[in-house]
Order: structure tokens, then C-alpha cells, then sequence
């Protein structure tokens, strides 16, 4: 008789990623006095947002079996695409908003035309659409930050609080983890309840089969990869609105927090698999794991190594997974 992974476990990968946090959140606990401090842990949740907001966006790639790695640059170039409408035309702040959104979308729908259309490989496609919205962030900026400082109320959408308790509203939590709350609802409703979301599984389980039953494979996947920028392009705002200025030089390397939010979080890089609130969860180990190490005093550098090991070792498990289910 043969002998049944672990991994099997109907239940397994949708508690492995929840259950990880958990060991986290005890063992900095009790490594550090200064980690499980109401400060600290909205800290972790403001942190996330960015990252968070990013993978709810890549997700919709991933289960496709693709990858776009433009997200980060895309997620600076709508923020600076804000930043220009609002600070130098004199905009109100939603249409700003709005700017940056069709933006990530914009150059999302570039991307997966040129994948679905043109059939050149995803990594290539969107390696050059990073390049691309990389420079345009420094030519619109001309290189220099771009401030809000004449229009405060926008700062509020991250960093603002409606929700603040205590004497005299000593705490707060700040706007910017409800703004990725709502972003995760959005998401779970458009992979979870809507055609795009099937045909988004479909795809990635069996691409050809999908093709061969009727669905206009080219059309969907390029709607998925605009999706994706729109998320960018909703992380831009947040992120411009924590910092209080469109900083043209960031976003090379949030796509890789990204994408390991949502290994860690269960889905898998083959495609076919995945879900909203993995991801959300993978996004807290990830800011959850940064935090600490910080906490403790442990270097850059060597934050940069274990969150690699870690991401190493959810592909692992889902590798040995997916052979035990075989």
C-alpha cells in the first residue's frame, strides 16, 4: 500500500501559511519585550499594506502560471502619475487616485498583450515593461520627489485614522490597513464569484484545454494582467500617501516581496491554485518577519537571507506537496 505525504491533508495548505504567522508573532513575542506592543503591531499592519496591496494584484498573474515583474516600477510610475495630477495640475485627490489606477492598468494591459498576443515569455515582457516605467518615473519627476505638502488630506488616506479608541484616542489604526482590507474583499470577490476569476483558475490549470472549449484565452489573460497594474496602481496611492510624496527611485524590488507573499501564502508558481486570504496571510509573515528580525537587532543583510530561506521553503513544501498528491 502506498505510503500517503502529509501533504495530502485536504486542509494542509490552507492552514500551513496561518499557522507559520502564528510560531512568528510566539517567538518574537518572547524574543523581544518591545514586539508585541500595540505600536509595533499596527506598525506590522501599515507595513503591509503596500506589500500586501502588490500580491492581491500578482496573485491574479500567478495562478495563470505567469509572472510580471513590473509591478514595483509600475506601482512608482502611478504613484508619480499622481503626484503630477494632483501637486502640479491642481487636481482634486480623487481623480489622482483615479490617474494612478488607469495607469498600473495601462501598462498591465501593455504587458499582457504582448504576452498573450505577441506570445513573448512573461518574464521577458515584463522585465521590459520595469525598464520602461523605471525611466518614465525619473523623466515625468525630472528625478526629484514630487511632495504633497499642498494637499495634506492626502497623506490621510494612509496614514490617517478613522478609528482611534482609548482616552482622548491615544490609539489609532491607521486608514491605510483598511484601505488592503477592502483591496483583499475586491479581490476575493473577483477570483472567487466572477468569470474573470474561473477563467483565471481554467487557465492556469490547463491553458490549451481552456483555448479548445471556447474561451478567448488572449482576451482574459490580458484583463488579468490589467487587473494586476490596477493593484499596482491602488499600492502606488498608498505608498505615495504614507510617504507624503511620489518618490521616483523606489519600487525595484517590491515585486519580489510580492511574489513571496503569495508563494508563502500557498499558491502555487505552476499555476491553477491560489487563494485571496493565503496571500493576505503571506504579506503579514512577510512584514511579521522583517519587523522582528528588526525587533531583535539582526542586520539588513541578514533580514534579506532568512526571508529568502523562506521563501526557498515555501516552494519546497509545495513542490513536496504536489508530489505526495500524485
Amino acid at each position: 500500500m502506498e505510503k500517503k505525504s502529509i501533504f495530502n491533508a485536504a486542509n494542509a495548505q490552507k492552514f500551513l501559511a496561518f499557522g507559520a504567522l502564528i510560531i512568528l508573532l510566539i517567538f518574537f513575542t518572547l524574543a523581544s519585550p518591545f514586539f508585541l506592543t500595540f505600536d509595533n503591531i499596527v506598525s506590522i499592519m501599515l507595513s503591509t499594506c503596500v506589500n500586501g496591496i502588490l500580491a492581491l494584484g500578482i496573485i491574479f498573474v500567478i495562478i495563470t502560471g505567469g509572472i510580471d515583474l513590473s509591478i514595483g516600477t509600475v506601482m512608482t510610475f502611478s504613484s508619480v502619475m499622481a503626484g503630477v495630477t494632483i501637486t502640479n495640475m491642481g487636481m482634486p485627490i480623487w481623480f489622482g487616485v483615479i490617474i494612478a489606477i488607469l495607469t498600473g492598468a495601462f501598462f498591465g494591459f501593455v504587458s499582457g498583450t504582448v504576452i498573450s498576443r505577441l506570445k513573448l515569455q512573461p518574464f521577458i515582457a515584463t522585465l521590459g515593461v520595469m525598464m520602461i516605467t523605471k525611466g518614465l518615473s525619473l523623466v515625468v519627476s525630472g528625478t526629484k520627489p514630487i511632495y504633497f505638502s499642498d494637499t495634506p488630506s492626502f497623506r490621510k488616506i494612509a496614514a490617517g485614522s478613522i478609528l482611534k479608541f482609548g482616552a482622548e484616542g491615544k490609539y489609532s489604526v491607521p486608514n491605510g490597513i483598511f484601505v488592503f482590507l477592502v483591496m483583499a474583499v475586491i479581490a476575493a470577490v473577483i477570483l472567487n464569484k466572477t468569470k474573470l476569476g474561473r477563467y483565471n483558475f481554467a487557465i492556469g490549470s490547463n491553458e490549451e484545454a481552456t483555448r479548445l472549449s471556447g474561451v478567448n484565452v488572449a482576451k482574459w489573460k490580458t484583463a488579468i494582467y490589467a487587473l494586476c497594474g490596477a493593484f499596482a496602481g491602488m499600492a502606488g496611492i498608498v505608498m505615495a500617501a504614507r510617504l507624503d510624496s511620489a518618490q521616483p527611485a523606489l519600487g525595484a524590488g517590491y515585486e519580489l516581496d510580492a511574489i513571496a507573499s503569495v508563494v508563502i501564502g500557498g499558491t502555487s508558481m505552476v499555476g491553477g491554485e491560489g487563494t485571496i486570504l493565503g496571500t493576505v496571510i503571506g504579506a503579514f509573515i512577510i512584514s511579521t518577519l522583517t519587523n522582528g528580525l528588526k525587533v531583535m537587532g539582526v542586520a539588513q543583510e541578514w533580514q534579506i537571507v532568512i526571508t529568502g530561506c523562506v521563501l526557498v521553503l515555501a516552494v519546497l513544501l509545495d513542490t513536496m506537496r504536489k508530489r505526495g498528491n500524485k
